[in-house]
């Protein structure tokens, strides 16, 4: 099968609404565990999700926003920030139909040709229960610090 067409735009403000969603359907399972309703499960989310913004905005200010599509339909979002000694992957997310079709690995595959041709690592901040996890080491990333919910994990250039 031939994958589906994959391509960035930069995130805008008429995005908010998707990627609300988006946060929404990244934190389903985790919620499931939860003794909320629906209403109480949705705000919860929504302050949260407008936490983690306000959280990007101040800390990672020149950070680079995509959006990515699939067949220009929205399906994710991929943030990048690049400082002089690394690319950080500030934040990759799916919907849940897409998940597993190798949108993320393509995406992530080439930050780290970003990385190798600048001779910069890549790094990334991932919570030890997400499934992503497993993808991260097989591309290459090794855990090298922890905070005790998020891993920092590394990728260098094999020349490193």
């Amino acid at each position: 099968m031939i994958p589906s067409p994959v391509s960035l735009r930069p995130a805008t403000a008429a995005d908010y609404d998707f990627m609300r969603r988006l946060y929404h359907a990244t934190r389903a399972a985790e919620m499931l565990r939860f003794p909320f309703d629906e209403a109480q499960k949705s705000a919860f989310l929504d302050q949260q999700f407008a936490a983690q913004s306000a959280h990007y905005e101040q800390y990672y200010p020149t950070c680079e926003r995509r959006i990515i599509l699939r067949d220009n339909v929205p399906v994710g979002r991929l943030y990048v920030d690049r400082w002089p000694d690394q690319v950080r992957i500030v934040d990759i997310a799916l919907v849940p139909e897409v998940r597993g079709g190798g949108i993320g690995t393509k995406l992530i595959k080439e930050v780290l040709d970003e990385g190798a041709r600048s001779t910069k690592r890549v790094t990334i901040h991932v919570e030890g229960f997400n499934p992503a996890l497993r993808l991260y080491e097989r591309l290459g990333f090794r855990r090298v610090d922890t905070n005790g919910v998020y891993y920092l994990m590394e990728w260098r250039h094999s020349s490193d």
